[in-house]
């Protein structure tokens, strides 16, 4: 599975040096989303993250920064919902129902389904699908390699979502609200082997 953390939209201390280690520990893509952030603070946090992960970085607002630093590509939302004229790296989006993922399949090159569990990182932002949703969109094949779980992501749904034949999960709170512990390494090693494995 795809392995995808997507930032706090606060910039938080330590975030530039922790991004590295989520990259050594196997995460496939971060999605870089700070809204209301400037262009001169995304492009400050982007400069003290080594070049060698930049094309594994994708932005969610100042699409022009993915020629400058050769990012990986970019993603569509309410704020930012069109690509720039010629764009040709990456395009991806968030959908909120199965409906929206049949719509987009075609022309993303992945899409986020959300919220599947209740959110880690917004109060009161509960699952939007049940087991039965989820079991059918599976065998309609709705949800396939290009669709990554988001929402309330954690290492005991990583099964879960294998089940429902996700291509892949994407981490908010999980992660970030243990950046500081010193438990995190142990963690994404085990991540990673769920994902993986």
């Amino acid at each position: 599975m795809k392995w995808i953390v997507i930032t706090s939209p606060k910039f938080l201390q330590g975030e530039a040096h922790f991004i590295p280690r989520l990259f050594a520990h196997g995460v496939d893509l971060l999605h870089l989303r700070k809204p209301g952030a400037s262009i001169e603070e995304c492009s400050q946090l982007l400069d003290k993250i080594p070049q060698e992960w930049h094309n594994r970085i994708v932005l969610h607002s100042h699409f022009e920064l993915a020629s400058t630093y050769r990012l990986h590509g970019i993603h569509l939302n309410h704020r930012c919902p069109q690509a720039p004229e010629g764009f040709n790296k990456s395009i991806s989006c968030s959908c909120h129902s199965l409906k929206e993922v049949m719509h987009n399949k075609p022309r993303m090159n992945y899409m986020f389904l959300s919220p599947i569990f209740d959110s880690i990182s917004k109060e009161g932002y509960g699952a939007a699908f049940t087991p039965e949703m989820l079991n059918d969109a599976a065998a309609n094949k709705i949800i396939d390699n290009k669709v990554i779980a988001l929402g309330g992501i954690d290492a005991s749904h990583i099964q879960a979502l294998k089940d429902w034949h996700f291509g892949g999960a994407a981490f908010l709170g999980d992660i970030w609200n243990r950046i500081d512990d010193k438990d995190v390494d142990n963690y994404l090693d085990y991540l990673s082997h769920l994902l993986k494995g």
